[in-house]
């Protein structure tokens, strides 16, 4: 199913609800899918985080698909169970290789051969993926705030907020929770930023609001603790050496260390490396710093 989103009586995004291969209904925006000027130029996917969704990409998305003669097909997937993609009823389906099958089955619904992608944090690690089972799909990739090893302390820290399922009245007392909640980390950040944020990240739901994603999700991080060890994702990243890389890390990352973003750009062969100032993680994505970055990252010949 199609329908388009319009704004001003000129259509924004289209919007695709696509069955996975085991019938659950995913959804995608996909920006500016009309032939465009350069029709050489690859499309790009946009993966968010753990339970973020499409929405997160929707203004840097509308700058990369109106940039004059530079101007770009976006798709922004919503992985299962995460904004307007069906929930699946077996949380356990909830984890990397799924999610990555998904994102290659909607690119092959959508007629995409090969793309350029921006992954942020869990995006990025569905990138490790796909450039080991799926290698043709991938041009250029981008990966924000993410890399073959995480921070066991920030994923802890992402597990324990998640798991605080808060409803809320009104607008701004979403705003107002996420300030104090990462607001230490973001400096950077507005008050309309916030405002955004909220929006992205939350949806009404009868008189409440709620985060857009299946509490479900976060069962498969509930026996996490200090002590795990995490797998170690050095031979994943190889696959990615072929692909052009952009680093982008958040200057108060508590996921992704500097050290380990120097490691990943000393190892790969043609590697930018990005630090965002006033920004954790992750760095939002359409501020100018990181915006004008990927622009240019983008535009680069392959």
């Amino acid at each position: 199913m199609t329908f388009w989103r319009m704004t001003l009586g000129q259509p924004v995004f289209t919007e695709h609800f696509i069955p996975a291969e085991d019938g659950l209904m995913l959804y995608a925006r996909d920006y500016n899918s009309a032939e465009l000027p350069d029709a050489g130029l690859p499309p790009v996917v946009c993966l968010a985080g753990l339970s973020r969704n499409s929405r997160d990409f929707h203004p840097l998305a509308v700058s990369l698909s109106s940039n004059g003669p530079h101007a770009r097909r976006v798709v922004a997937i919503d992985y299962r169970g995460r904004g307007l993609s069906e929930r699946d009823p077996d949380s356990s389906h909830y984890q990397l290789p799924v999610e990555a099958a998904d994102v290659a089955h909607i690119c092959a619904a959508l007629g995409i051969g090969k793309a350029d992608f921006i992954g942020t944090s869990r995006g990025g690690l569905i990138l490790h993926l796909l450039a080991n089972s799926n290698p043709t799909l991938l041009n250029r990739v981008v990966l924000n705030d993410i890399g073959p090893v995480i921070e066991l302390a920030g994923l802890l820290n992402i597990r324990d907020y998640l798991s605080n399922h808060r409803q809320f009245d009104d607008w701004e007392e979403v705003s107002l929770y996420l300030a104090h909640l990462h607001g230490a980390a973001f400096p950077a950040l507005s008050r309309q930023d916030w405002d955004e944020m909220a929006q992205a990240l939350y949806r009404r739901q009868g008189n409440a609001i709620v985060a857009d994603f299946d509490p479900a999700l976060v069962n498969g991080f509930k026996d996490l603790t200090l002590e795990t060890q995490l797998a170690d994702l050095w031979a994943l990243f190889e696959g990615l050496k072929p692909c052009p890389l952009l680093i982008i890390r958040g200057e108060n990352s508590g996921l992704l260390t500097m050290e380990t973003a120097l490691e990943m750009a000393h190892r790969h062969p043609d590697a930018t490396l990005l630090e965002v100032e006033g920004q954790g993680h992750a760095p939002l994505l359409h501020f100018p710093g990181p915006r004008q970055a990927i622009e240019r990252f983008l535009a680069k010949p392959s």
